[in-house]
């Protein structure tokens, strides 16, 4: 493959699929700064990775699993740095736009709680992934995806019954 092919690719995903990667992005980091940063890297990751897809996969499915194995790693990095680090520090900047519907709001900070798996298959089934391709993008079976996410729905719900959504 050519830069010139690799290029052409890139452009044509990126434009195609920023909104995917934007919401790995919110859902694995609060600050603008560490979006900015985690983006960059999920950017590059695909450019380095253009090569070696094979498409034995859709790209939506290949990106996606390229962007959350990015974002876990990237986590896991960044966790050495800002030790219990907690959503109250970084509260001011989910409140930063008033366009943002509350109960979105509260959706992502309970989804920045979950762990790393549970975090990936809640975005998947948000996008409307089957059980299939979450198993094939996280590398588990069908039938843990399935007890994961019954587990997640409970949680989720059990604390949206004690959210306020102030008249929502």
């Amino acid at each position: 493959m050519t830069e010139k092919e690799q290029q052409h690719i890139f452009e044509t995903w990126l434009g195609q699929y920023k909104a995917l990667i934007f919401k790995i992005v919110r859902a694995y980091a609060y600050t603008s700064m560490d979006q900015d940063d985690l983006f960059q890297e999920i950017i590059i990751q695909v450019w380095h990775s253009i090569p070696a897809f094979r498409k034995e996969s859709s790209v939506i499915t290949w990106l996606y699993r390229v962007s959350l194995n990015t974002a876990i790693k990237w986590t896991r990095k960044e966790r050495k740095h800002y030790q219990d680090e907690t959503l109250d520090n970084v509260q001011h900047i989910l409140q930063e736009s008033k366009s943002i519907d509350e109960r979105l709001t509260w959706l992502y900070e309970e989804i920045y709680k979950l762990d790393e798996i549970d975090r990936s298959i809640t975005l998947l089934l948000l996008d409307g992934f089957s059980y299939k391709e979450m198993s094939a993008i996280l590398g588990i079976t069908e039938s843990n995806v399935g007890v994961k996410i019954n587990r997640v729905k409970k949680l989720l719900i059990t604390k949206s019954k004690k959210y306020d959504y102030h008249g929502i």
